[in-house]
């Protein structure tokens, strides 16, 4: 936060970033801006100029004052009609010294060569430099270095023509020097309040969009972090199956697609035999092994479109979307062969890691997974009664559903 400070920091007298990088961010910020503005400018300048003219001539006549007079106006009205040009062609122009800051100098210098040129109208050009100051801070977007440049050039350059070359007394001049003291004074000051009101704004909108960054970041952690809790909320914290809540979600949306497009549904319920055996010989930390096991196997040789939960316990429960009962016996028996060859926490004991399985297909006039996990419940005990280690199908105790392999 100071480093940020530091570089938002403004300088004294010219308003700008003390920052040389922050100062380009900020004017490429407002080039397009400024280079609109400048562009006008000149035109206006050209404008006035040529204008001008027609008043030398209605004074001067034409005479050779007239005529040199003429040649300046179109000099400079043909710089600013060049530098409108060149803006309008690369707006990066505009902050740079080349080519406005001669286009200003030239022009300063035609209104001081004025006096030597039409003396008579003093009274009247004296003011009107005055007001050339003021719009040469507030009208040109320039530097303000560049433009108290320019300004001190023009005042002090007419003061001295009017010293040499009309005659006028020192107390004139001296009025005159306060005047555009005067002008010079107010035009640096409110050009440099300008500057300074552009760049803080710059610099709120900053913070502003900083402050949007870090609280879009927040928000976003925010998302991650309820994403998270909804998972954990959702996830079996030791195997990384769903709870039996999240899958109860999923498998009920699961039946109402299957209802809706009238395809078959099968509930599988498996439980690990011997389970509380293992836990009370090798203690629950290999129980848990076990576990994790039994559950990397059975998320491994589903399908992708099948969901798993972990039900309580050592009991897993899967929901078999589009199965019917001999896929899910085909897919059931898979699974039981390949948990029957994971390592057993004691090899030299000779026993083996086996689970009981029972499905059940959802009937097609139900429409809630309660009466068809029932089934698969009494199934997998009816498993169990007769030996353990076998897939059976509610409502057969015999034939191509029965699977049992040594029990």
């Amino acid at each position: 936060m100071e480093r940020e400070r530091d570089e938002l920091e403004l300088t004294p007298w010219s308003g700008e970033f003390k920052d040389r990088l922050q100062e380009r961010h900020f004017r490429q910020s407002v080039r397009d801006d400024t280079a609109e503005l400048l562009r006008t400018a000149m035109l206006v300048g050209a404008l006035m100029f040529l204008l001008l003219g027609l008043a030398d001539h209605a004074l001067l006549g034409p005479s050779a004052s007239f005529w040199q007079l003429l040649g300046l106006r179109l000099l400079v009205s043909a710089g600013c009609l060049l530098t409108w040009w060149a803006v309008r062609r690369d707006p990066d122009l505009t902050f740079r010294f080349l080519p406005l800051n001669p286009v200003i100098w030239l022009g300063c210098t035609v209104i001081i060569l004025i006096v030597p040129l039409r003396p008579e109208t003093i009274g009247t050009h004296a003011p009107a430099t005055a007001v050339a100051v003021m719009a040469l801070y507030l009208f040109v977007p320039n530097r303000i270095p560049w433009m108290v440049a320019a300004n001190l050039y023009l005042t002090l350059g007419f003061l001295t023509a009017m010293t040499v070359w009309a005659g006028v007394p020192g107390s004139v001049i001296l009025i005159q020097g306060i005047v555009l003291g005067f002008a010079n004074t107010v035009g640096w000051l409110t050009a440099r309040r300008l500057a300074r009101l552009r760049r803080q704004q710059y610099a709120s909108l900053l913070d502003e969009r900083a402050f949007c960054q870090r609280l879009q970041g927040e928000i976003q952690e925010r998302k991650r972090l309820e994403e998270r809790l909804r998972h954990m909320a959702g996830t079996d914290e030791l195997t990384g199956l769903d709870n039996r809540r999240r899958f109860f979600e999923r498998a009920d949306r699961a039946l109402r697609r299957a209802r809706r497009h009238g395809s078959p549904m099968t509930l599988c319920m498996i439980d690990l035999d011997h389970f509380k055996t293992i836990n009370d010989r090798y203690g629950h930390a290999t129980g848990d092994r076990v576990l994790v096991q039994v559950a990397s196997q059975c998320r491994t040789h589903i399908r992708d479109i099948d969901l798993i939960g972990r039900f309580g316990g050592e009991e897993f429960v899967v929901a078999l979307p589009d199965a019917d009962l001999g896929q899910a016996l085909e897919i059931t028996e898979r699974l039981r062969r390949r948990i029957e060859g994971l390592p057993h926490p004691d090899p030299a004991a000779g026993d083996r890691l086996t689970v009981t399985i029972g499905i059940s297909r959802v009937e097609a006039d139900e429409d809630a997974l309660g009466p068809a996990l029932k089934r698969a419940d009494e199934a997998l005990y009816r498993g169990k009664a007769i030996g353990r280690n076998v897939v059976m199908v509610a409502g057969h105790d015999e034939g191509p559903h029965l699977s049992v392999v040594d029990g």
